[in-house]
């Protein structure tokens, strides 16, 4: 699979739906996933977090969200003492509310051009740089 952006988030986005917007911080900001693609495949009608499998580590906030010229950008992301376990293949990106993570949105997979990945978790710290030209853009 190549990157994509969920199309049922684009469809919230375009509707105005809330919990669409990439505004926000802490519990209604963006936030990433590391994904062990042997357990999780993209599935373009997935619509939130809950539909995620093969998930390692805490996802983390991304911070500093920038969206310019419809490009979308935050600061790097560090996990913290990531447990060790299967090859972390792939990032999640999603939107976060301060609803169960059945409301939370699908936003961005991304399991190409990613520096950082594929990983083998070892119990210490994983760092994901973003692209110099942003995470993703529309």
């Amino acid at each position: 699979m190549a990157n994509a952006i969920y199309p049922k988030w684009k469809e919230a986005l375009l509707s105005d739906t809330a919990d669409s917007a990439l505004s926000g911080s802490g519990t209604t900001g963006l936030w990433v996933a590391l994904i062990d693609t042997g357990n999780y495949t993209y599935n373009a009608a997935h619509e939130f977090y809950s539909s995620l499998g093969g998930i390692a580590g805490t996802p983390m906030e991304v911070t500093s969200v920038t969206k310019v010229n419809g490009i979308v950008d935050g600061n790097d992301a560090t996990f913290l003492s990531v447990v060790a376990g299967p090859t972390i293949e792939a990032l999640v990106l999603f939107r976060k509310n301060i609803g169960a993570n059945t409301t939370w949105r699908l936003v961005c997979y991304l399991d190409s051009s990613v520096t950082g990945l594929p990983v083998t978790p070892n119990g210490g710290d994983i760092a994901i740089t973003w692209n110099a030209s942003g995470i993703f853009g529309l």
